[in-house]
């Protein structure tokens, strides 16, 4: 089971943070960092000094570790035209010598679209499936070839399909809870399906629609890794779990409930019920991000036993 360090910045985080978690993911064994693509905080936290872009933030980190792989959960299609998308993720990757993933969803926080000017169009789903066919068509154009697209939404015609990506793949990360389009699309697109803060019932769900869809379209459902994200509230006692989901201003048993929660060994139980539904990677998401002692609890009394 592969742990990875999920991070909310839009919430209150500056890049130095962000650098500051990332080096101790790396540290202390974790596979990779991500983070999300949001520009407004969510709920009650203030969220100063204000949001950092995911894709500028992913490139300093690009030149400041070594190890961990670096992505997002999920960048916003509504935020970047797929070919200055395709553009930024093949430089960053070529910046992090070829350690990069994306993930790639419709966008749905309306108010933040309202806030900054972006256009948040009615039809997000065609969108998306029409930037992934773009973002991936132009980084698999042979060099010296040209790449052509005419869609419902986007058009372009004779593109050199420059920059290409270190990666001979960059992976694709595609998730959610729908029951049709989202499978459907995972088959087609998708290195790796994510399935957010759900329940084991639904990681089984969900997976077995994605495998049922990948197989469907002629392509082995192994080829796909499964994945969940969850919000991790780890502690060496019930008091400690405490403390820390009241920072993050949560209830214990909400998040026992709903994330990965409880002392070392109730967390890792909850895992080893998570890999028997299907799940081969989970994103731990840390939301008080200035707590570097949960990362190495976790790190050295779950990870630990996982390995």
């Amino acid at each position: 089971m592969d742990l990875r360090i999920f991070t909310e910045p839009q919430q209150g985080a500056t890049y130095d943070t962000l650098l500051t978690v990332a080096k101790a993911t790396e540290d202390l064994g974790f596979d990779a960092f991500f983070r999300s693509d949001h520009y407004m905080k969510m709920g009650s936290v203030d969220g100063l000094p204000g949001p950092t872009d995911a894709w500028t933030t992913l490139a300093g980190l690009a030149r400041e570790t070594k190890r961990i792989r670096l992505g997002t959960l999920m960048t916003a299609g509504t935020f970047r035209l797929p070919g200055v998308l395709a553009i930024q993720v093949a430089q960053v990757d070529q910046m992090s010598g070829g350690r990069i993933e994306l993930g790639l969803g419709t966008g749905w926080f309306e108010e933040e679209h309202a806030a900054y000017g972006i256009p948040f169009p009615k039809e997000k789903f065609g969108r998306l499936e029409e930037q992934l066919e773009i973002v991936t068509g132009l980084w698999a154009t042979e060099i010296g070839e040209t790449y052509d697209f005419h869609g419902k939404y986007y058009d372009l015609t004779d593109s050199p399909a420059l920059p290409k990506p270190t990666q001979r793949k960059i992976p694709v990360l595609i998730g959610g809870h729908g029951a049709t389009r989202t499978p459907r699309l995972a088959a087609r697109y998708a290195d790796e399906f994510n399935l957010p803060f759900g329940s084991i019932e639904d990681c089984e769900r969900q997976f077995a629609r994605v495998r049922a869809a990948a197989e469907k379209a002629g392509r082995k459902a192994e080829e796909i890794t499964y994945s969940n994200a969850l919000v991790a509230c780890v502690g060496k006692d019930d008091q400690e779990v405490a403390s820390r989901a009241a920072v993050i201003g949560r209830e214990v048993d909400e998040l026992k409930a709903n994330g990965l929660a409880g002392t070392p060994s109730e967390v890792v139980d909850r895992i080893g019920r998570l890999a028997e539904a299907g799940c081969e990677r989970i994103y731990l998401q840390i939301l008080d991000l200035s707590d570097l002692d949960h990362l190495d609890l976790i790190s050295s009394q779950v990870q630990s036993q996982l390995s």
